[in-house]
């Protein structure tokens, strides 16, 4: 099911959360940000159009309840963050357990997500960081502190595939679960626009935290 991303409490007013929302994964995906500034049809012209409603399907597939809208306008990650983060609140005030919930993340919208990291500072929150991590983000982006159970995917042929141990070894609150993944498509920061297997089913395992599932290799 997907929920569209309403800032305040709006959402979470849909009979759905009124189940059994403690039983239910719920993710929060964070699109790039080729498709702020562009329709969902419109292609790049090195890695083509975003795939950004058949990510969601493929995830949702997996068992999980969708929290997602199409950002507009290069937003401000961090002011974006906060309101994710008070999104998330909100889910536990109602009783939803946080290893349920789940922040993804591709490109900008895995900065957003460990600005979303940083602020919560929720231990036991899941968050997936896809292709968003440069070894220079150490010095230009200081106030990241990665908190909760991290997942890091990323190609070794993107300029933002490399290792963010560096990152997780700064971090001021515990990592109960911290695995990278590095992918070899060859398709550089390509990748992300598609629902590719390879990243997809690790995401679904981690929100499901089936941290001991996801292979590294």
């Amino acid at each position: 099911m997907y929920l569209r991303l309403f800032f305040g409490l709006l959402f979470l007013s849909l009979p759905v959360l009124g189940q059994k929302p403690a039983d239910t994964p719920y993710v929060f995906f964070l699109h790039n940000r080729f498709l702020e500034e562009h329709e969902l049809n419109e292609e790049h012209p090195q890695f083509g159009r975003t795939e950004y409603v058949e990510i969601l399907t493929a995830l949702r597939k997996g068992g999980l309840t969708l929290i997602s809208e199409q950002r507009k306008g290069n937003v401000n990650a961090r002011d974006y963050a906060h309101l994710i983060v008070q999104q998330i609140d909100s889910l536990l005030a109602l009783g939803v357990t946080p290893n349920k919930i789940t922040v993804v993340g591709t490109s900008k919208g895995g900065y957003i997500a460990q600005f979303v990291s940083s602020i919560a500072q929720q231990p036991n929150v899941n968050y997936v960081f896809v292709a968003c991590y440069q070894d220079s983000d150490l010095q230009n982006l200081p106030d990241v502190n990665y908190c909760g159970n991290i997942l890091t995917i990323y190609e070794k042929s993107d300029p933002y595939g490399v290792s963010a141990l560096a990152r997780k070894n700064k971090a001021r609150c515990p990592l109960k679960q911290f695995k990278e993944i590095e992918l070899d498509t060859g398709m550089g920061h390509g990748f992300l626009f598609k629902p590719l297997d390879v990243w997809i089913k690790p995401t679904i395992q981690w929100a499901h935290a089936n941290y001991a599932g996801v292979r590294t290799n």
